[in-house]
């Protein structure tokens, strides 16, 4: 019973230290993330610029499943390692780009033109080793009012810092008609995955992203501009499961070895 009364305390500091955590997470808006909106549809009044210096209506080049890629051209971090598995992607599925599905990567930074897009779309291209149309994947830039408008409806939160910009890293997938029916969060993706959402988006079906587990092991290092396994999280919530657990199996212990008053 000793042993009970002493890990109480510890337990309920715990706990209570979570939950003023989980509250205050709670409560404060993120900066940087993705706050998913599934099952929204992409609106007619978002126009970004083309390979041509053309501007286009974004929903007018949806007619596939699409996987939409925010990134800025000029990102010194996790842009390209995300362009490089899109590329990868491209490179090893038994869809055919352009005709199953298609990918459309945006530039949220206003500041970035026309041939910039052409440059990293020519960059790209080159890591790609089967034939496939290049309308399959398009580059794009866009002013302002429109980089905000997009980012916001699809939930893409990012933050500026001096002339660089505090992103996460993950692609949107859309159904055919532009609405938002899966995220695939993270700097890798399997081809597999990728095939999964789009079938699933050719469908109109939704699903939350199957990284939120992940996405609760790793936090994102905004120095780095990388995901990092957060250790202390981790740590933090097996002592607090453990912790738990041998306080249940205490009580029911005491309370299984507590002798039953005898009848007089």
């Amino acid at each position: 019973m000793f042993k009970l009364f002493f890990l109480f305390p510890i337990i309920i500091s715990l706990s209570a230290k979570a939950q003023d955590s989980q509250v205050f997470d709670d409560l404060r808006e993120p900066e940087i993330g993705v706050i998913e909106k599934l099952d929204t549809f992409i609106s007619e009044d978002i126009m970004v610029i083309d390979e041509n210096n053309q501007s286009v209506q974004l929903l007018s080049l949806i007619d596939k499943p699409t996987i939409l890629n925010l990134v800025y051209y000029r990102c010194p971090g996790i842009c390209s390692p995300i362009m490089e598995s899109i590329a990868n992607v491209v490179d090893r599925t038994d869809m055919i780009p352009g005709q199953d599905f298609q990918i459309l990567t945006v530039s949220f930074d206003p500041t970035e033109g026309t041939e910039l897009a052409q440059q990293k779309r020519n960059n790209y291209f080159y890591l790609i080793n089967r034939e496939f149309d290049p309308d399959g994947w398009r580059f794009f830039t866009a002013d302002s009012a429109n980089a905000k408008n997009l980012t916001e409806q699809v939930g893409f939160k990012y933050k500026k810092v001096g002339f660089d910009y505090i992103h996460t890293a993950t692609i949107i997938v859309l159904s055919p008609n532009g609405k938002i029916t899966r995220y695939l969060q993270g700097v890798y993706y399997l081809p597999f995955d990728v095939k999964m959402a789009v079938v699933e988006a050719a469908e109109g079906k939704s699903g939350p992203s199957i990284s939120r587990v992940l996405a609760y092991c790793y936090s994102f290092d905004p120095a780095g501009q990388r995901y990092v396994f957060d250790i202390t999280k981790i740590a933090g919530t097996l002592i607090l499961f453990f912790g738990v657990v041998i306080f249940l199996f205490l009580i029911i212990r005491y309370r299984i070895k507590k002798p039953i008053p005898k009848e007089h």
